[in-house]
């Protein structure tokens, strides 16, 4: 049993895990709006604060909404394109007007869309949680570089540097210690590494003077929501697309927590993930996804408590609630969360090859659907500019390495229908 203080402590280590990648979403969408500074503050804000009630509802796990699992909640990337375009071409106002249809879309098609779950065999189930994994990889990279590609320092030995001593503490950490100390590895690497990046002149705290002490996340911030058609169907794709990969993720938690994921336990986390998008609309925030960066941390640390989420969501509504305190996580060098992200990235996609194991690849079906479906799904998210001549709606399915790796694993199971003698031997089993 956890004590009180070494839930807290382990729920804000999934919170820095997650954290850049909950940020960037509004900090990009804001940029490319020419948002003012108080709106982009709100935004992240509001962001943080929904993010928390989101997670919270997720593992709750009541009789229709919620999974019950340890997964936490995030904005969807996916939706970065599309909100700009709308935004772009109308105003924020019918964007939000069309995430909070699209989250209602979501509530209603949950049961449909968990009469489908018998297209997840384990062969698919194991080559998606593979490709999560691996498609995340070149997002660690990218970090280790310093993140920014424009930035005359990305690349630089400084942020190599960086990224290679927080690996390497979290690895010493995790191989060297033992019980909670253990638990919080990425934590300790995290800050070691923070550490280091402030002696050696790479953080300012500037940011965190110029923020505010206190802001509510206000229902319609940004106006009366407007609805449009266009933009309704727009966000609707967007999150069909988001529950094709919540369902990777969620099989992918139950992996690391040693459990079989039921088709209730993945209808009731889609209801819920459809109530969040509703939020993200009412308070001008984004549509929200399960978050597939946390589930390497749950691989590597053991630790499959609930509690432990709960405890993330709560500090992401008081983050919400707190802007300075939330600043303070900002100053984290891109080059040490990307060291991080390596350990647990990889420890992600080694689930998915332990999934695989389950499964006989000499059998030449398997071994094609695995090895196709990877492929795809890793080459969508490496080279996701080769679909830039497509149209909107393609581009938005097929730059998602864990979609198209996801629908090509399904579609291919399908296509390649088992031998009477492959048929009979599973049924024996």
């Amino acid at each position: 049993m956890l004590s009180k203080q070494r839930v807290v402590t382990l729920g804000f280590q999934h919170v820095l895990a997650m954290y850049a990648g909950a940020v960037v979403v509004p900090l990009i969408v804001g940029g490319a709006l020419n948002l003012t500074p108080t709106q982009m503050a709100y935004l992240i804000a509001a962001d943080l604060f929904t993010c928390g009630l989101a997670t919270i509802l997720q593992v709750m796990g009541t009789k229709y909404f919620g999974s019950g699992l340890p997964v936490i909640l995030g904005c969807t990337f996916t939706a970065v394109g599309p909100i700009i375009a709308i935004a772009s071409a109308t105003n924020l106002a019918t964007v939000y007007g069309a995430i909070i249809i699209s989250g209602i879309f979501v509530v209603l098609a949950a049961p449909l869309y968990g009469k489908l779950l018998k297209f997840f065999p384990t062969i698919v189930t194991g080559s998606v949680v593979t490709i999560i994994g691996l498609s995340l990889i070149p997002v660690a990279m990218n970090n280790v570089a310093g993140g920014d590609d424009k930035s005359p320092s990305y690349g630089s030995a400084e942020n190599l540097l960086l990224a290679l001593i927080t690996l390497v503490v979290i690895l010493l950490v995790n191989r060297f210690a033992k019980g909670f100390l253990r638990a919080v590895s990425v934590l300790v690497g995290l800050v070691a590494g923070t550490v280091v990046a402030y002696a050696m002149g790479m953080i300012s705290f500037a940011p965190v003077g110029e923020a505010s002490w206190f802001s509510v996340a206000q229902p319609f911030y940004f106006g009366t929501p407007q609805l449009s058609i266009t933009a309704i169907v727009t966000m609707i794709i967007v999150n069909i697309v988001s529950m094709v990969e919540s369902t990777g993720v969620y099989l992918a938690v139950g992996k690391a927590t040693d459990q079989k994921v039921e088709q209730r336990q993945i209808v009731n986390g889609l209801r819920s993930e459809g109530a969040a998008i509703m939020l993200g609309g009412i308070f001008n925030a984004f549509p929200y996804t399960a978050f597939s960066q946390n589930v390497g941390l749950i691989s590597l640390t053991r630790v499959k408590s609930r509690d432990v989420i709960f405890a993330a969501g709560g500090i992401m509504v008081i983050l919400g609630l707190l802007p300075k305190l939330a600043t303070i996580t900002t100053i984290i060098p891109s080059a040490v969360l990307g060291g991080a992200m390596i350990v647990m990235f990889g420890s992600v996609a080694a689930s998915g090859i332990a999934i695989l194991s389950e499964v006989n690849l000499r059998k030449e079906r398997n071994l094609l659907i695995a090895a196709t479906s990877i492929a795809v799904g890793l080459g969508s998210a490496a080279m996701p500019q080769i679909f830039n001549q497509l149209p909107d709606f393609a581009k938005m399915l097929l730059q998602n390495g864990i979609v198209s790796g996801s629908v090509t694993a399904i579609v291919l199971n399908l296509l390649l229908s088992k031998k009477k003698e492959e048929a009979a031997e599973e049924a024996a089993a």
